[in-house]
């Protein structure tokens, strides 16, 4: 059964052109196209498509407040297809955090049209079909300062690893850190042009700092680092004092930076005095890494099937015993920082 797929952009030209190479791909069917936020709104309705591509420039509603109106009234695989995610931008950190699949530029480092080797925006698409989005449910958030208030003191570190859906389940996250949370270091799978503004991004929702990590960096308590190098690996080190090291090497479990890696250097280093989260994602990376953490004392959390977009990696883990609890996103600061997780 092909995969159907409604095109939302407001250039004619743009709409054919990716009708068209769509088209090329078997087992992908474009249902319908539409020129604004309106239209296709109304044909979302009418035709239920499995995957939309979103451009954002659009008249009237543009597509980033379309795309938060998806995700809260009927989410739904969405990728970001436009010329406005080409560099590594608020926009695209944006998207990404409101549920975007993915981002994919329609225009090459040159500024041109990128679209006539249609196999990367094929392969988005048959990735996101696979992807099953939920309802949030609205539990009333939980404030930092709350959690401030019965945050164990024992621990040395947290480490989490998240994918496909990840940009938006850190925000739930990390909201609820607060200013004096554990050092904690971040893996998640993105295009390395995106960490600067995903960091900012979650540094605007985050009473801790978010920053991308820098080598040879030391750790402190506030702060929180994000992976960022498309060939290094996010490590840590160090005995007394810890500090993010950055290692150039091989994709581990299909990924540099690799959550695997990342969750393996914390059991060897930290041990019992840490706590390994590991979200939502495609695949099975962390997963062994998150076992090597549990196996070291080390309290370690999977986010549930029904708050993942992806429940690949969680269930991996699962899988493999190495998840002590696992929970829905709006759980999981509370069990990581409080004494009486």
């Amino acid at each position: 059964m092909s995969i159907r797929v409604l095109i939302i952009d407001d250039s004619p030209t743009m709409r054919a052109i990716l009708m068209s190479r769509l088209q090329e791909h078997r087992g992908i069917a474009v249902i319908g196209t539409a020129s604004n936020a309106a239209e296709g709104r109304e044909m979302i309705k009418r035709l239920n498509p499995d995957v939309v591509t979103l451009d954002i420039e659009m008249p009237g509603m543009n597509g980033l407040d379309f795309l938060e109106k998806i995700m809260t009234l009927r989410p739904m695989p969405v990728i970001i297809v436009s010329g406005a995610t080409q560099e590594g931008n608020e926009i695209t950190a944006r998207a990404l955090a409101l549920g975007a699949f993915d981002c994919y530029s329609k225009y090459d480092p040159a500024g041109k049209l990128d679209l006539y080797d249609s196999g990367r925006l094929a392969g988005l698409v048959r990735q996101a079909s696979r992807v099953r989005h939920h309802r949030p449910g609205k539990s009333a958030p939980a404030i930092a300062a709350e959690s401030r208030l019965t945050m164990r003191r024992d621990t040395r570190l947290i480490a989490i690893g998240s994918s496909t859906g990840g940009v938006e389940a850190l925000q739930v996250l990390l909201r609820e850190f607060p200013e004096d949370c554990p050092p904690t270091l971040i893996v998640q799978h993105v295009n390395p042009r995106f960490a600067p503004a995903i960091a900012r991004t979650l540094d605007a929702t985050c009473c801790a700092r978010v920053q991308v990590a820098e080598h040879d960096t030391l750790i402190r308590p506030g702060n929180v680092y994000l992976a960022a190098g498309a060939d290094e690996h996010l490590v840590v080190a160090g005995k007394s004092s810890l500090s993010a090291k950055l290692r150039r090497g091989d994709p581990v479990s299909g990924h540099c930076p690799s959550v695997d890696v990342l969750f393996r250097s914390v059991a060897d280093v930290v041990g019992h005095a840490a706590v390994g989260i590991l979200l939502t994602g495609m695949g099975q990376d962390g997963a062994k890494g998150l076992l090597a953490m549990a196996e070291s004392g080390a309290h370690t959390i999977a986010q549930d099937e029904a708050t993942c977009t992806v429940f690949g990696m969680p269930r991996a883990a699962i899988s493999l015993g190495a998840a002590q609890v696992v929970a829905p996103i709006g759980r999981i600061a509370h069990l990581a920082l409080s004494k009486a997780a």
